[in-house]
């Protein structure tokens, strides 16, 4: 089994930014309310004719040109994602085509939130046992298309965005040295489009009622992600004999500030050692994990053999966490 690592990574954010005071005109709340209770300052909204197979271009090309890989050369490509360009085909494929990856078979994956990591958990094991070099894995959201400006809980979350990652083999040691998922979909009816899939075929009723964008249960998503995310971590920790005091930094999910604080307090990890862009991007789905990544290569915030902890939560409900050595 030959270790498992990302090569290069990219990421895309709309050019328009929309501040809390923007959002103070549409929907009952404030800057106020906004940044105490979440940790939201602003998030990007994509406007059209913008797709989401575009943002995952735009990422990918970044994540191919840093790892030296050229799009012929990758073998699988997956985008995570809830906000595809359509229900069929995948964007994967719209993707794969644009990229002009010709032998790279194709898909999309959802997971919610939780969809990129369980992407890259996927990669790694294509990677590890041989069957695939190189895979591309995506996280891409437009979820502003999927809100709904009466519902000030879920309106003033949600941003779009992409993050890239190309995967393939590292040197031994270094890579993805553990991973831990989960799900519990008795949860389902937490975080959810009710609307649009067999279940409710879309229909005038449905567009009225507004069934066709985000419904959640805040509180119960909240309770459930607190709990949650420290097992996570502490059980892909475990399986690859470390602890919370090996881990250099952190990748959290970025959907709220209380969250994060809560979950790191619970690891007895210092904030200082985690990545928070949630304040300019508000929660991005399964685009999150990815472009913080990117992010905090950027800034130089994880160097070679660093222990990376990365960790979400999502719509299903799903979680997981996943340790890696840096290369």
């Amino acid at each position: 089994m030959r270790p498992a690592g990302i090569l290069g990574t990219g990421s895309f954010v709309p050019e328009r930014v929309v501040p809390n005071s923007e959002l103070e005109k549409i929907v009952d709340t404030s800057d106020e309310w906004i940044r105490t209770r979440t940790g939201i300052r602003m998030r990007r909204y994509s406007d059209f004719p913008i797709t989401t197979s575009d943002m995952c271009v735009s990422a990918a090309e970044k994540a191919l040109l840093e790892a030296g890989i050229l799009p012929e050369e990758l073998d699988l490509i997956m985008v995570a994602t809830v906000t595809p360009d359509m229900v069929f085909p995948a964007t994967a494929c719209l993707v794969q085509d644009r990229l002009g990856a010709k032998k790279a078979a194709a898909f999309d994956l959802e997971a919610g939130c939780s969809g990129f990591l369980y992407g890259m958990t996927i990669a790694s094991q294509f990677i590890s046992s041989g069957a695939y070099r190189y895979v591309l894995v995506i996280g891409a959201e437009i979820l502003s298309r999927l809100l709904n400006e009466e519902d000030r809980t879920t309106y003033v979350l949600f941003g779009d965005g992409a993050g890239a990652a190309v995967m393939g083999p590292v040197p031994e040691g270094y890579g993805v040295r553990s991973f831990y998922l989960g799900s519990d979909g008795s949860g389902g009816d937490w975080l959810k489009m009710p609307a649009g899939g067999s279940l409710m075929p879309p229909s005038e009723d449905t567009v009225k009622n507004k069934l066709h964008t985000v419904h959640m249960q805040g509180r119960e998503v909240f309770k459930f992600a607190v709990r949650e995310m420290p097992k996570a971590c502490l059980e892909a920790l475990k399986m690859c004999g470390m602890t919370t005091e090996d881990v250099d930094f952190v990748i959290p999910h970025q959907a709220n500030i209380r969250i994060i604080d809560a979950v790191l307090k619970r690891l007895e990890i210092p904030k200082e050692r985690a990545y928070i862009n949630l304040d300019r991007y508000g929660n991005i789905s399964s685009a999150s994990i990815p472009l913080a990544l990117n992010e905090a290569l950027a800034e130089k915030k994880i160097k070679r053999g660093d222990i990376l902890l990365t960790v979400v939560f999502g719509a299903g409900l799903t979680w997981g966490a996943s340790v890696l050595k840096w290369w």
